[in-house]
């Protein structure tokens, strides 16, 4: 019973990673990637269809996105997503690829994003501590029904406490990490 708890409480705080992980794919750095442009949305015959299922997106040099649609239709829906998104890159287009070239970030920007990464850590923080607090509070239910003991109350809240700060450390490692890959000049 507490095992399963346990085990619940483990898969949700690693989601909560998970989530940062692939948040933080989305900002930018000094350098390309083609996940920078992942979660653009064309719309696409009044549908919102992602952009990588829309075109080939690559990454010919190191600060340049080249986008190159499958349908030379869907050119003006793509780059005007572009310049909806949050990337704050005008997209260059030559009528049938739109490149995205990638200004070196300057001392300010940097800081702004750090201070995004900073952000997204503390929801997962606070993402982690939510499930602890669920976990925390089905413990003490059934302690309360007498299903478990007193001892086993304390013993699983210990083990929690543990798993908690194994994700929490987790989650400020990959914040670190990021803020690394953005300060790097």
């Amino acid at each position: 019973m507490i095992n399963d708890i346990l085990k619940d409480a483990e898969l949700r705080m690693k989601g909560a990673v998970d989530v940062l992980g692939n948040d933080l794919k989305h900002i930018r750095t000094g350098r390309a990637t083609p996940a920078l442009v992942d979660g653009i949305e064309v719309e696409y015959y009044g549908m919102p269809t992602n952009l990588n299922q829309l075109a080939t997106v690559s990454v010919p040099e190191p600060r340049q996105i080249l986008i190159r649609p499958f349908d030379a239709s869907t050119l003006k829906e793509i780059i005007k997503a572009i310049y909806k998104s949050d990337l704050g890159i005008t997209p260059a287009n030559d009528g049938k690829v739109i490149r995205l070239i990638l200004p070196p970030l300057n001392e300010e920007r940097r800081r702004e994003l750090v201070k995004q990464v900073h952000q997204r850590v503390e929801e997962g923080r606070v993402a982690v501590r939510n499930v602890r607090r669920d976990c925390m509070k089905d413990l003490r239910e059934y302690e309360k029904e007498k299903l478990i003991s007193e001892d086993d109350l304390k013993r699983g809240e210990g083990k929690l406490q543990k798993i908690t700060d194994k994700y929490t450390e987790e989650l400020r490692i990959v914040g670190d990490a990021k803020e690394v890959e953005i300060l790097e000049v």
